[in-house]
């Protein structure tokens, strides 16, 4: 049941006994992968962003030092997508519905003495609601150190294997995705049914853009016929390889960091905090 997931850091593996013996269980990171079950064109299987999720959290857990303790719960794998609701297969929560189950389990990691979860989300249709998400608990918890981030946000290769094209509207089952499940689950992969297509009409000579600075709603049939965005049929396991190991050593870095991080405390005027005179955050 625990797929790429190492099992020694499947969290459903312990037992109750095993968590309340558990030492400096505030220092423990549990992460939540999150991914969607939506369309992905006419060659890629509705679960991609749970599968890259999963399966590069597993590849970083695997490398991670074993003095670090991380633990991953199952993956969610519905998610925020009704912007793909047009297309069938997509499965979509709506956002509120989302925010209550994090809200939900983040408050079980809680009450079992957990003080640090990371929301691993491999799908960009819903950072905004992990952020508000985060941001809510660690208002009522202040010992709660919540972490709403994006599989790919840590450095990796994709500058150096996708074209420039594709790293600015290659956003969905385009080269990136195509190769890390050609990398990943390949028997899933219908290949001979990838075509490319890539955003018409946008706007030109203006700021706005699909996900920049200045974005504009849009749903993916505004976008595309085939719910492609991007270039898969240059996808290549071998690229697809070489992200997922990337990502993965990205992840290890920042899962180490998670472990060392300790909540910013404003120190109060005149320099002093918690007793001690001149402590520096």
């Amino acid at each position: 049941m625990h797929g790429p997931i190492p099992p020694e850091r499947y969290f459903p593996y312990l037992t109750w006994t095993d968590i309340e013996a558990m030492a400096h269980r505030d220092e423990v990171v549990i992460v939540q992968p999150m991914g969607a079950i939506e369309q992905h064109g006419p060659h890629l299987p509705l679960v991609v962003d749970s599968a890259i999720c999963t399966t590069v959290l597993g590849q970083a857990l695997a490398q991670l030092d074993p003095a670090v303790p991380v633990y991953s719960l199952p993956p969610l794998y519905y998610g925020k997508s009704n912007e793909h609701w047009h297309f069938p297969g997509t499965i979509t929560l709506s956002a509120e519905t989302l925010l209550r189950v994090i809200h939900d389990v983040a408050e079980s990691l809680y009450r079992a003495g957990f003080r640090k979860l990371v929301l691993l989300n491999a799908h960009g249709g819903q950072p905004q609601v992990l952020e508000i998400a985060a941001r809510d608990l660690h208002q009522v918890h202040g010992d709660f150190m919540v972490f709403p981030l994006f599989v790919w946000a840590v450095p990796n290769c994709a500058g150096d294997l996708l074209t420039p094209k594709e790293l600015e509207l290659g956003i969905h089952a385009g080269d990136a995705e195509t190769s890390l499940m050609l990398s990943m689950l390949p028997d899933q992969v219908r290949q001979d049914k990838a075509q490319a297509e890539f955003p018409q009409d946008l706007p030109t000579d203006s700021w706005l853009t699909m996900e920049g600075a200045l974005p504009f709603a849009w749903t993916t049939r505004d976008l595309s016929t085939s719910g492609v965005l991007g270039d898969p049929t240059v996808a290549t396991a071998a690229k697809g390889e070489q992200l997922l190991q990337s990502l993965a050593q990205g992840w290890v870095r920042a899962l180490e960091d998670i472990y060392r991080f300790r909540q910013p405390q404003a120190t109060p005027a005149g320099g002093q905090r918690d007793g001690l005179e001149g402590e520096r955050v």
